[in-house]
């Protein structure tokens, strides 16, 4: 990655400077960067179209019970 991310901590994980949590960055409209906080030097990038790909078929092969 060239240019500085701002990493962003999921909602669903833990509270505080916990180290269990999934980490996204953006460093183009198009171009995201995640990461495992547990080891931050190993990152997988993506652009927006697999990644909502890839959401949309976890959701659907493990559907929510709440609202």
């Amino acid at each position: 990655m060239t240019q500085a991310a701002q990493w962003q901590k999921s909602s669903f994980s833990e509270g505080g400077d916990g180290n269990t949590c999934v980490e996204l960055a953006a460093t183009s409209p198009a171009t995201l960067h995640l990461r495992e906080s547990q080891t931050p030097s190993t990152e997988l990038t993506t652009t927006t179209a697999p990644l909502a790909h890839l959401i949309r078929n976890l959701k659907s092969a493990h559907p929510t019970t709440s609202p």
